[in-house]
């Protein structure tokens, strides 16, 4: 993984490189999170279509591993970053 993509493994060996958004740390949950989206991949409409997944770094720099979210509290907390995100983005354009 590099600062600004990361390749995703599905359960079937598949490989889908992806674009990372941004990192964040919650106090509340003392995990790491990760949101992210396939590159070339868009809905219906052309929209990209964001991922989130918790995330624990390994042992290199290059490494780590994704795992679901969990509960309805960790979505919100998810959620609300990344609604902040986003309305930075249009504040910044």
């Amino acid at each position: 993984m590099n600062e600004q993509q990361i390749t995703i493994v599905d359960e079937k060996g598949n490989e889908q490189l992806c674009e990372i958004l941004f990192f964040f740390h919650s106090d509340e949950f003392n995990k790491d999170y990760v949101l992210y989206y396939p590159i070339g991949e868009e809905d219906e409409n052309g929209e990209i279509i964001v991922h989130a997944s918790s995330y624990v770094p390994g042992d290199s720099e290059n490494e780590g591993e994704l795992s679901p979210i969990e509960t309805d509290e960790e979505w919100d907390v998810v959620e609300e970053m990344y609604n902040t995100f986003i309305e930075q983005q249009d504040d910044e354009e």
